[in-house]
């Protein structure tokens, strides 16, 4: 049984119905933005974009049937390596791992 059964105060009938409409507007927007990147210049640049590959394994974390969706979401769309930089890289952050290969990343997990 999940530790986390039963911690929300409404039903899932009232979640559905105070909710619903908003997470639909944000699954909307999310696939026009999938299909904007489809139709902009340069099709095929970003196929192997990082931040791309890190939304669409976050998306495909959405629609596990597993509990935990937010937490294996949000470690698809952070840098999970904690080995040090030569240089450092960049002051801003981009929301997701650019860095893919290292000893804490998602696919050396998956490997082992």
């Amino acid at each position: 049984m999940n530790a986390h059964t039963e911690t929300c105060l409404l039903t899932q009938a009232q979640l559905l119905d105070l909710s619903f409409m908003e997470h639909r507007a944000h699954l909307l927007a999310i696939a026009a933005f999938l299909d904007r990147l489809e139709r902009a210049k340069g099709a095929g640049d970003a196929v192997e974009d990082f931040r791309l590959g890190a939304l669409r394994g976050a998306l495909h974390e959405l629609v596990s049937p597993q509990p935990g969706r937010v937490m294996r979401a949000q470690m698809r769309l952070s840098d999970q390596d904690l080995t040090l930089l030569d240089l450092r890289d960049s002051q801003s952050a981009h929301g997701a791992p650019q860095r893919s290969e290292g000893p804490h990343s998602l696919d050396s997990e998956a490997e082992q």
